[in-house]
C-alpha cells in the first residue's frame, strides 16, 4: 500500500540579515530582532493556509539548544 501525496506548505522560521525571519518559497516576511515575533508571523501564515485547507508546517532553523 502507497502513501497518499500529499503536498505541504513549509515556513522556515531562520536567521536572515541579521534578523529572524519566517520565509516561504524564497520569500522573507515577518523580519524582527526578536525570534517569537518571527515565529508568530510564521504561524499567522500557516492558519491562513490551514484555513484555505492546505496542509502547513513550520520549521525552526539556527536554534543551538541550551547555553552552559
Amino acid at each position: 500500500m502507497s502513501k497518499p501525496d500529499i503536498h505541504r506548505i513549509v515556513i522556515t522560521v531562520c536567521r536572515s540579515d541579521g534578523l529572524w525571519a519566517a520565509e516561504e518559497g524564497g520569500v522573507f516576511f515577518g523580519a524582527s530582532a526578536d525570534k517569537d515575533i518571527a515565529k508568530a508571523s510564521a504561524a499567522r501564515r500557516a492558519r491562513e493556509h490551514i484555513q484555505q485547507g492546505q496542509a502547513c508546517q513550520i520549521r525552526v532553523s539556527g536554534e543551538h539548544g541550551f547555553a552552559i
